[in-house]
């Protein structure tokens, strides 16, 4: 350093020095001897840029198909690099921090700012950055979040002395990662990941045990908009940000948001059969439309019913990191009463009564299982757990389900948490039939079967890179009628509500009937619509009595959820059985009994038969309940086989109608991820 032309009268400087250059301060104190003192400091490091480098830590990350486009997706517990451009090259004396921030008033005491010193070393136990390499005026940075990160949408900034540089719109998202081992939702089957994480096609499972139907999926968790949908509803759950590191609290505060009952959340659910002013459920091809309108407008969108909730459900949790698969449970017991009992009620002429309980058996149900370890539950308890976004039961004051392990539905642990009672009842009910009698003017109730192994069949999901049906029934239940399966019904009755004192009792199995009188029914169990419905019910006599039988039998269109929308006939009749072995009684249902209802009513609906046979001279009582679904011409697609890159390519529609009605206001619904957005083609 060398200095010239120094003049005190007017305190001018000439400095002459190398780099790196210095700012200098002159002050004179007049009064102290003329004295001079001079202050000399380093130019601050000043960031230019930061490189994301999407491409590397994408393919990292397995996040290369999410379609946000200039942020950087990693997950959590496994490192990624940044790169930082400086306006000069880095000496060992600079201080380098790298920050990630949420929300608008960012603290490190509740963790919604973090600081990664770059020559701080590293923890695994919390975040940190790391300097890689360097290279004139580039730095390679390893930045390393900790295996229980709380997920989010964070904001980066560098911090070099005095000087912050925000690099704009460059977000950091931090996902659960099932990839690594010590994070709570790590699944170590390769294949499985692919499945449960990364697949955003597949089936969910409607109909009827008799009739199960895949219905494809488009769950799109790689959409645009859907992460940031899925953030969305995360910083709406008002979950702190220390319990965002939690799966299980995240999945139980999602099932809570995919509903709209308590906090405006994404679906607004409705089992009218009139759907003017939204879409019909039946409608929907996939979630990321309806995740990606609700983001824009942050309102409900309608409609849903259970497999569109459970739908969105499983995209937001496969989206934000978390393993997880659609569930049906055929014959699906909503036991209000919490009795492990479903009453069902019907009139002198076999008709359902609806208004007599609240307890229903849905023809199917559709949830969830998410994979995750339960570190709040005692051992033995990780894996799937069940999660339910339809609205059907409030806890802990609000419309929300789970998760509940799946090994403590199987084995009766109904204590342990979330809502195990209502999802073991759901698969182990047993539903009671009551003929509801008119004696004298008054109501009288007559006990007419308990069935026990009716409920929780044919429980679905689709297979691991397949597209087949996979059975579960055995994860959740053990045989009907095992050993293991009663004590885990007594098991699960020992914890429910003591108070009520019809939980659990014992059923004693009715004895054989003395007549020897058996029912049937006979005719097509799939019905296409427009078609008569032409039903046989048979009486068989075994033994060698002759029996005189009051015969009822009704026929009734229901929605998939029980409730009976149209009483379609019924017939009443005595039989003498002396001398007939077989008898058969003809149902005749004509077409027009049913289409009128059929065409008012914007839902599936289906066929239920209910026959109640009483023995006049043993007073024993028999019945029987056959479901009926309608069948529908085909919709097929036709497409090449192969495409070419920027070229266009057709896709041919073809549906024919070959019923005997005709079809009127139909409407063709169309997506293609990666491709279209959902189109709505109105035929006419």
């Amino acid at each position: 350093m060398c200095w010239s032309g120094v003049c005190m009268q007017c305190c001018h400087v000439d400095l002459l020095c190398k780099s790196p250059p210095l700012l200098l301060f002159l002050s004179d104190r007049h009064g102290d001897n003329n004295s001079l003192q001079l202050h000399l400091f380093a130019s601050s490091l000043k960031t230019l840029g930061v490189d994301l480098l999407q491409k590397q830590n994408a393919h990292l990350h397995h996040t290369e198909e999410y379609r946000e486009n200039t942020s950087l997706i990693v997950r959590r517990g496994q490192v990624f690099q940044l790169k930082l451009t400086f306006d000069r090259e880095l000496k060992d004396n600079d201080e380098v921090v790298v920050q990630l921030s949420v929300g608008e008033k960012p603290m490190e005491s509740n963790e919604t700012l973090l600081s990664m010193n770059l020559r701080s070393g590293q923890d695994s136990r919390c975040w940190c950055a790391n300097i890689s390499n360097t290279s004139g005026k580039e730095c390679l940075v390893a930045v390393t979040s900790p295996a229980d990160a709380a997920v989010g949408k964070y904001f980066l900034s560098v911090k070099t002395g005095p000087h912050i540089y925000n690099p704009g719109n460059k977000v950091v998202y931090v996902l659960f990662n099932p990839w690594c081992e010590a994070d709570t939702v790590f699944m170590p089957n390769d294949t499985e990941r692919l499945e449960y994480v990364l697949s955003d096609t597949g089936y969910i499972y409607v109909g009827s045990i008799q009739n199960i139907v895949g219905r494809p999926w488009n769950f799109g968790q790689f959409e645009e908009d859907v992460l940031d949908s899925c953030m969305y509803l995360l910083d709406k759950s008002k979950l702190k940000q220390k319990v965002r590191k939690d799966p299980v609290i995240v999945s139980r505060a999602m099932s809570a948001l995919v509903n709209s009952n308590d906090d405006s959340g994404v679906l607004f659910g409705n089992w009218s059969g009139t759907y003017t002013g939204g879409t019909s459920p039946v409608a929907w091809t996939g979630s990321a439309p309806i995740l990606q309108k609700y983001y824009k407008t942050k309102k409900p969108i309608c409609f849903g019913q259970c497999w569109v909730f459970s739908g969105v459900l499983t995209t937001a949790m496969r989206c934000l990191g978390i393993p997880a698969r659609s569930v049906t449970n055929f014959a699906s017991a909503h036991d209000t009463e919490e009795n492990l009992k479903v009453d069902i009620y019907l009139n002198e002429k076999g008709e359902k009564l609806d208004d007599m309980t609240s307890d229903s058996v849905w023809n199917f149900h559709v949830w969830n299982d998410v994979w995750m370890k339960r570190p709040d539950l005692p051992q033995g308890f990780d894996g799937w757990q069940a999660v339910d976004a339809t609205p059907q039961e409030i806890s802990q004051g609000v419309y929300q389900c789970g998760p509940c392990p799946l090994k403590a539905i199987r084995s009766g642990e109904v204590y342990l948490l979330y809502d195990s009672k209502f999802v073991f009842a759901e698969v182990n009910a047993d539903r009671v039939f009551w003929q509801v009698k008119n004696v004298n003017g008054k109501q009288k109730l007559v006990k007419l079967r308990e069935e026990t192994k009716a409920i929780g069949k044919s429980i679905s999901t689709k297979a691991v890179g397949k597209n087949t049906r996979e059975d579960i029934t055995t994860q959740y239940k053990f045989p009907e009628g095992s050993p293991e399966e009663r004590k885990a019904v007594e098991k699960a009755c020992s914890y429910l509500n003591s108070s009520n004192l019809a939980v659990c009792e014992s059923t004693t199995p009715l004895p054989p009937l003395r007549a020897g009188i058996q029912l049937d029914v006979e005719g097509e169990k799939v019905l296409w619509l427009g078609n008569p419905i032409n039903l046989n019910i048979i009486v068989q006599n075994s033994s060698a009595g002759a029996w005189t039988i009051n015969l009822v039998a009704s026929c009734q269109l229901q929605s998939y959820t029980g409730k009976v929308e149209a009483n379609l006939g019924s017939i009443k009749q005595t039989v003498q059985t002396e001398g007939k072995p077989v008898i058969q009684l003809p149902l005749n249902i004509a077409a027009d009994a049913y289409m009128k209802t059929i065409t008012s009513v914007e839902d599936e609906l289906l066929i239920t038969v209910n026959i109640i046979a009483e023995i006049q001279e043993t007073n024993e009582k028999l019945t029987d309940e056959l479901t009926l679904t309608f069948q529908y011409p085909p919709l097929k697609m036709e497409m090449p086989e192969t495409a070419k890159i920027n070229e266009d390519f057709t896709c041919s529609f073809i549906f024919k109608n070959t019923l005997s009605i005709p079809l009127e206001k139909c409407k063709l619904h169309v997506e293609g991820l990666g491709i279209f957005k959902m189109e709505t083609i109105d035929q006419g």
